[in-house]
């Protein structure tokens, strides 16, 4: 089923921001939908896309790829961004990871074994002087945490585990 089947009123709404001869530009805001319920941008909705912008399906993967807010691939139900930027790894972000992966039992890139958290390293999340940081993205959006100890990200996901995002 394409996007505009499935979400007709959306992809309208969606169309309606833009100028008719400027359709491309509603590339990103379609990519979010199509990758809304499942975390990720399938090949079929990247064709779709494609199709409804009147672009390449290249040009629609290249965004895919530059962006770290989508995705091609299925992960978790959270995606755990950590920053490893050059300022944030003068904070101990590189460590901080390492310290992660070793505690989860996974590597970067890689998902927990429940298929609660896929962990990855990003570049640049605007929050240095807060490392380390991350965002964690899910469904229901975007959250960053700044200032995180291994502990505090731990207790994090265990609350996550819980159904209960709220940490102290």
């Amino acid at each position: 089923m394409s996007l505009a089947e499935k979400y007709p009123q959306e992809v309208k709404e969606i169309f309606a921001k833009y100028p008719p001869e400027q359709k491309r530009s509603a590339v990103m805001p379609l990519l979010y939908l199509a990758q809304r319920e499942e975390g990720y941008v399938t090949k079929e909705a990247m064709q779709d896309i494609a199709d409804l912008i009147e672009i390449g399906v290249t040009e629609v993967a290249a965004i895919i790829g530059f962006y770290t807010l989508y995705h091609d691939e299925k992960a978790g139900k959270y995606r755990m961004q950590v920053c490893t930027d050059l300022p944030c790894a003068l904070r101990g972000a590189d460590e901080f990871l390492a310290n992660l992966c070793d505690n989860l039992g996974i590597q970067v890139g890689e998902t927990t074994p429940d298929g609660l958290v896929t962990l990855e390293e990003v570049k640049c999340l605007a929050g240095c002087d807060k490392a380390p940081m991350f965002q964690l993205q899910s469904g229901e959006g975007i959250e960053y945490h700044e200032n995180m100890t291994v502990d505090k990200t731990l207790e994090l996901i265990e609350a996550l585990h819980k159904g209960d995002k709220e940490v102290s």
